[in-house]
């Protein structure tokens, strides 16, 4: 997922972000972060859900991200403030779904460390020290959760050395992150591939369902994901109008490329004994670092210990990077008045010390529900694109409300491809299943009892950080949230079965595009609109 270029940069005196990032570096930013442990796991979780037809779903995926990123590349444009993801539902509709983004943003961030915690000790399981962290079903053991725990103070104790102790490792560990892969793919495709595995053992052994399935639950949206970190640095950026939207979708194309490329390879290469009995039961030897297993398996011992170097490497980083972006996002949250003032705190070196501990905390509850990557995996999906979703319906309410906005990139066909990808965003979250949402539902929950509760006693005591919420404007999002929920119950995705396949995508799609029509006819009014625009931009201001 991420990269350190990612985060802020160190504000100034005078409260400025320093403009000093190039097109390169956001493309890094974008590029770095969708290469992270996604790869090393994403494409033998693919072909066990859905065959060799998950080649089929990481080109749904990457479609259905595109639709995303194209939309965010015109809002970055417009807006080239720091953090915009979360900031563009604050802008259409106000403080209540500008709080319920942020603590979306937040969860997407707190649970990626997990998840890299997660890969390290899957692929550590090579060695014979290692090989009791984890049951055969890839759940932590006691002594799993130990370590699991320990890695995740580690996190935060190399945190505490600021920002700047980790950017002096960032270049060279980007290339790294991108190199590994690529030469995985060349290698191995060169001395192993099989064009008979595609069809051996059936294409799609497990039809439309594992094909649709295998998008949000086997890691392939998660994988894809990170193109908005061009976006978040965009209060960074040197020439955000031009950089921005070739920084999104050009980091978005490369990284379907590879993710593509990884998932042929991956099924070429493997002997045909490791699927005799079915995709589904898929087995070889290391199998619990799947990449490294099968360089190992077929005769590429040395590049097997390259990639489980890999396997520490890259999901390490990212987790750093994560644990930091973590306390970055709750100290904006505190900034805006969402949170208690103690997430704003920072210590000499400019940390933000209590959203870090809090950070380590969540992640260790993180490891008690969702025991395995996999698991995680769809959680992160779900919180993830929930934060994506924002963007479209934001994107339709400035179409309207804001026709003569300055728009360095203008999307061709935006106000057709804005709702549809609003429903791809759904859809991806309904694939995901009923088991993974009901957990998100908590975490959301969760985040309005904490959140509103704070918001509540400032407003009552008078406070003058007390955040302003805009019920009128962001009267939909209720019924968004119980209504995408309840879809998932009834559906055949791990819920009552109740609406049958492809019936349940025409429930959904309907079901989307009356809630961006309902958001887009309860937003905030022009002038509000250009208020919060005004506030943030004097906020935002770059130092001298």
């Amino acid at each position: 997922m991420a990269k350190l270029d990612a985060l802020p940069q160190a504000k100034t005196e005078s409260g400025g972000l320093r403009r000093d990032v190039g097109l390169i570096g956001l493309m890094w930013a974008s590029v770095g972060s969708i290469i992270g442990s996604g790869w090393l796991y994403g494409a033998e979780k693919a072909v066990v859900v859905a065959g060799p037809a998950a080649i089929i779903s990481w080109v749904i995926g990457a479609v259905a991200i595109v639709l995303l990123a194209l939309v965010h590349a015109e809002l970055g444009g417009m807006f080239p403030v720091a953090g915009g993801t979360a900031r563009y539902p604050h802008y259409a509709f106000g403080g209540l779904a500008g709080m319920s983004f942020g603590w979306f943003a937040w969860l997407q961030a707190a649970t990626v460390a997990p998840i890299e915690v997660e890969a390290m000790i899957g692929y550590a399981g090579h060695w014979q020290w290692a090989q009791g962290l984890q049951h055969a079903d890839g759940t932590l053991t006691t002594s799993g959760f130990v370590t699991a725990v320990f890695l995740m103070a580690v996190f935060v104790g190399v945190n505490f050395f600021g920002v700047r102790a980790l950017a002096h490792t960032n270049s060279a560990a980007t290339w790294w992150k991108i190199a590994v892969p690529l030469g995985a793919i060349f290698i191995i495709a060169a001395t192993n591939f099989h064009a008979s595995n595609f069809t051996s053992e059936g294409f799609a052994p497990f039809g439309a369902k594992g094909i649709l399935g295998a998008i949000s639950s086997s890691g392939i949206i998660f994988a894809l994901l990170g193109f908005e970190q061009a976006i978040q640095l965009a209060g960074e950026s040197r020439n955000p109008k031009r950089d921005l939207p070739r920084a999104t979708l050009g980091s978005v194309a490369i990284g379907a490329v590879i993710y593509i490329l990884l998932q042929v390879v991956f099924i070429a290469a493997l002997p045909h004994t490791s699927f005799a009995h079915g995709w589904a039961k898929l087995d070889f030897p290391g199998i619990s670092g799947p990449w490294a297993g099968l360089a190992t398996l077929v005769g590429l011992g040395w590049l097997g210990w390259v990639l489980y170097v890999d396997a520490i490497i890259s999901p390490g980083g990212t987790g750093l990077i994560y644990t930091t972006a973590t306390s970055r996002v709750s100290f904006g949250l505190a900034k805006n008045g969402y949170a208690p003032k103690a997430f704003a705190k920072t210590d000499k070196r400019g940390v933000p010390w209590f959203g870090l501990l809090m950070s380590f905390v969540t992640g260790v509850i993180c490891f008690l529900p969702f025991p395995s990557w996999q698991e995680l995996v769809g959680f992160i999906t779900s919180a993830s694109v929930l934060m994506y979703a924002g963007a479209p319906l934001a994107y339709g309410v400035f179409a309207d409300r804001l026709p003569h906005h300055e728009r360095p990139y203008r999307l061709p066909g935006g106000k057709i491809i804005s709702p549809l990808s609003f429903v791809v965003a759904n859809l991806i979250i309904y694939w995901a299943g009923w088991d993974t949402l009901w957990r998100l539902g908590f975490a959301i929950l969760l985040g309005y009892v904490l959140l509103g509760s704070y918001a509540w006693y400032a407003t009552s005591k008078r406070r003058s950080d007390a955040p302003r919420l805009d019920f009128k404007a962001a009267q939909w999002l209720p019924g968004y949230l119980i209504g995408l929920g309840l879809i998932s119950w009834l559906s055949g995705f791990g819920g009552r079965g109740i609406i049958p396949l492809w019936w349940d995508i025409l429930v959904v799609a309907a079901f989307s595009l009356a809630i961006y029509y309902w958001a887009k006819a309860t937003a905030s009014e022009p002038e509000a609109i250009e208020r919060s625009i005004e506030e943030v931009t004097v906020t935002d201001a770059p130092a001298h």
